[in-house]
């Protein structure tokens, strides 16, 4: 075979596997097609007359923002005292001192919520978090644990939630359960994964000392991730604070209780007051967390309140979803 003849059979070569990639991409993309058309029918999205109901919608939205105008992009600003009436009247962040509400109000109900749970849930985050380490628990023994944790953020917050309604009906303390559950597993995961991290130098320098087993494990392993294990907890209540607002739309008080209440009123104006309330609510503790955690954590950078903004959604998103 010539030096041509060889040089053409690989050109044929690559043109005959560039063929085949793109049938088998547009075979892929076929299939996807399918998959979404499926997807849509299957949730009635054709069914469902959406051009119908789109003047509906733009009413919605003038209720959802009184301050917008016909001129657009001119606004009323009167229309934000829409917002601030609801605020006041419903006690959304400011419930007074010797009222019925807690001093930060529906607010502060919600990040009592989101605070009680992660304090109540850390303890056995610890317990199973470091049992579930192989430098701690020998293997398999230490799976038992690893699969409590697994099992335990295998369940959606707003399930515990359900699971917990018949110990203490609807309201603010079974929402609490609910996060304090899903914080075991949740953060004792993550002390798991950082302690399969931590240098062996430290704890072999104090087995040639004789320090016994729980000396090894406080002063040679919980030393060196003491600073971490602070920082995930901070992460951890913020995504707890998020949790609180979604459990309140299911009862469980606080601001997501207001929301939903507004929602099945058609409040539209109160309800995107409320949903002021919580953005507030949550970028202010995620602002605060995020600065403990970059000074705690060298190398972390703090995200802008831009960034904070626009990820909003998507966390809270993730958090109705754990």
């Amino acid at each position: 075979m010539s030096y041509g003849d060889s040089v053409r059979d690989r050109y044929e070569e690559i043109v005959l596997a560039r063929r085949v990639r793109a049938v088998v991409l547009l075979a892929g993309l076929g299939v996807l097609a399918g998959l979404f058309y499926y997807a849509l029918t299957s949730v009635g999205f054709f069914a469902a007359n959406i051009p119908n109901y789109l003047p509906n919608f733009l009413n919605a939205l003038r209720d959802f923002f009184p301050f917008l105008t016909p001129a657009f992009p001119f606004i009323d600003p009167t229309g934000f005292l829409d917002y601030w009436a609801f605020i006041s009247e419903r006690n959304l962040i400011w419930g007074g001192f010797g009222g019925e509400t807690p001093l930060l109000g529906e607010a502060g109900i919600t990040l009592a919520m989101g605070f009680a749970g992660t304090v109540m849930g850390f303890p056995l985050a610890l317990l199973f978090g470091v049992l579930g380490s192989g430098r701690v628990t020998p293997f398999p023994f230490n799976f038992i644990f690893r699969g409590l944790m697994s099992s335990i953020r295998a369940i959606p917050a707003l399930v515990w939630g359900l699971i917990y309604i018949p110990l203490g009906g609807i309201g603010p303390v079974t929402a609490t359960l609910a996060i304090a559950t899903d914080t075991v597993g949740n953060l004792g995961r993550l002390f798991t994964d950082e302690l399969e991290e931590i240098e062996d130098g430290p704890i072999e320098a104090m087995e040639t000392t004789g320090a016994n087993k729980p000396q090894l494990i406080t002063f040679g392993m919980l030393s060196q991730v003491t600073t971490p294990f602070i920082a995930w907890t901070l992460y951890i209540f913020e995504i707890n604070v998020r949790i609180a607002v979604s459990l309140g739309i299911i009862g469980g008080g606080g601001l997501g209780n207001v929301l939903s209440v507004q929602q099945g009123l058609f409040r539209f104006t109160n309800m995107m007051a409320t949903i002021l309330v919580i953005l507030v609510l949550i970028i202010s503790v995620e602002i605060v967390s995020q600065r403990i955690r970059s000074a705690l954590r060298e190398g972390d950078e703090a995200q802008g309140l831009v960034a904070l903004l626009l990820g909003f959604p998507q966390r809270m998103a993730e958090a109705a979803l754990k």
